[in-house]
């Protein structure tokens, strides 16, 4: 997870801003490329076996790659996932990609609360008797300092509200 503040593309300008998104230790390019590593060293290892009599790994390495591929495909998809807060003179504005998928709410500034459970498992923003889960890549505690930070900024004059049932 990787966050930072900036603008983020709003018609006003924002008086908070946070973007947080997925930590990707490697680039699209390097998990292709150590998958052909791990194929190339997997099967070469297989073919091996294979001519020495033990023909039934073959089966099972090609399995290996299949799931290993499907694995590093999924990484993949939900390499660019994000969640981007704005909060503005009278709005928040809370954006996801999640999968490809771009999602927007946007809230009174004025009418929305800061809910968050004891341990930081949920965070959410309260607004009309909905609650906007948020914070979907942060730790527990990192989702408790953005509870704080978000309270702080919506201008409540109060912390975030612990809801004991969650």
């Amino acid at each position: 997870m990787t966050a930072g503040t900036g603008c983020v593309g709003v018609s006003q300008a924002a008086r908070f801003s946070l973007v947080a998104q997925r930590n990707n230790s490697l680039t699209s390019s390097g998990r292709f490329h150590v998958l052909v590593f791990v194929f190339t060293v997997s099967i070469g290892i297989a073919v091996a076996f294979a001519t020495l009599g033990a023909w039934p790994i073959l089966p099972f390495a090609g399995l290996e790659m299949v799931v290993l591929f499907l694995a590093f495909r999924d990484v993949d998809r939900r390499a660019q996932d994000y969640e981007r807060i704005a909060i503005t003179d009278d709005r928040v504005r809370v954006e996801w990609r999640e999968i490809g998928a771009l999602r927007k709410q946007e809230l009174s500034r004025y009418w929305a609360q800061v809910v968050a459970s004891r341990d930081g498992r949920h965070v959410a923003l309260r607004s009309h008797g909905r609650d906007l889960a948020i914070g979907r890549h942060r730790s527990d505690a990192q989702r408790l300092d953005l509870a704080r930070d978000l309270a702080r900024e919506l201008g409540t004059g109060r912390d975030a509200q612990v809801d004991p049932f969650k």
